[in-house]
């Protein structure tokens, strides 16, 4: 059951939802740019600022204006920003949600003024989604962990013990890389020792890992949600003379592929471009302005990088570049 709080804001945005939709007659397909709205969750990730910055690439290449609000991690802002977004009469709204059921009104709230909605990377639990930009995060967990299992054979390592460092509690890509890695290691003999939540942040699992490593030092792998935690587990590892620990993580951090590619015990990642998931997120969002049909989730693609690929990925950025052919390009 509602609240009065909760009523009277659902009421609000419904009110406004309403007054707007006269004033959305002409359609997005008429006009010569488009207003795209993007509700970002936070700017104080790198994966974020990168993800904004080929948003704002795509729009400009096709003559869009977009309009970006940074939620900083507040879901009350967050909300009040599509507030302000639907007032401003965008053709499309992208939503990276803070919390996947508190956006839920503002989602309403758009859907009832006839704005097309489109998530991405993190999803939404309600209905009225266009669609979901974003990647198979359950298939980069299980890439990771098989590349882990095939360097252990290869190494003639059985029974390993393997601590994962991971990310944020309850979230839907943590437990999607948590669950996809898991499954990769199923049946091989080794066994995971589930590590605290770090938060994706690399100074987090610096602390984490020197816990842990004094309560495991019989530990043979450490896999951590992303790379910038598997990077703090490796400075840890490196401070303790323990190359014989091997290391893998999640993203595709150019750092990380650099180090993969001088060899050594870094021996993976799966590729999460940020800036070309903003791409296809625009490309996306047009297509759903134009009244176009979309898939409800489109994949923007990953891939494993070992010691026996990286040299096939661009790596100039702040995290190396993969395009897959997405949306017919």
């Amino acid at each position: 059951m509602l609240n009065r709080r909760s009523f009277l804001f659902r009421f609000a945005f419904a009110g406004t939802a309403i007054s707007l939709v006269a004033g959305l007659g002409m359609t997005a397909a008429n006009a010569e740019g488009l207003k795209i709205g993007f509700s970002q969750v936070t700017l104080q990730s790198p994966f974020y600022v990168q993800l904004k910055t080929g948003a704002e690439a795509a729009a400009k290449a096709g003559g869009d204006t977009l309009v970006f609000l940074d939620a900083n991690g507040d879901v009350s802002k967050q909300n009040n920003d599509i507030q302000d977004l639907i007032t401003q009469g965008v053709n499309a709204l992208i939503i990276n949600p803070v919390n996947p059921d508190a956006v839920v009104p503002s989602l309403e709230a758009a859907v009832a003024a006839g704005i097309p909605v489109i998530t991405v990377d993190r999803s939404v639990n309600g209905k009225g989604v266009t669609a979901h930009v974003g990647r198979d995060n359950k298939n980069m967990g299980k890439l990771v962990g098989e590349a882990v299992v095939a360097r252990l054979k290869a190494d003639g390592v059985e029974k390993a013990k393997i601590i994962e460092i991971q990310g944020d509690a309850g979230g839907a890509v943590m437990m999607d890389r948590r669950d996809g890695f898991h499954s990769a290691i199923e049946g091989s003999g080794h066994t995971i020792v589930e590590g605290p939540y770090a938060e994706y942040i690399r100074a987090n699992a610096v602390t984490a890992m020197q816990d842990l490593l004094q309560a495991n030092p019989d530990v043979k792998v450490i896999y951590a949600h992303n790379d910038d935690m598997a990077l703090g587990a490796l400075q840890v590892l490196k401070e303790n003379n323990r190359s014989d620990v091997l290391v893998a993580g999640v993203d595709g951090l150019s750092e990380a592929l650099t180090i993969i590619a001088d060899g050594g015990n870094y021996i993976g990642s799966a590729l999460n471009d940020p800036k070309y998931l903003g791409d296809v997120t625009i490309q996306v969002a047009r297509e759903a302005a134009a009244k176009k049909p979309v898939s409800s989730f489109v994949d923007a693609g990953t891939a494993l990088v070992t010691s026996k690929n990286v040299a096939d990925f661009p790596r100039a950025g702040l995290f190396a570049e993969y395009r897959p052919h997405v949306l017919g390009q």
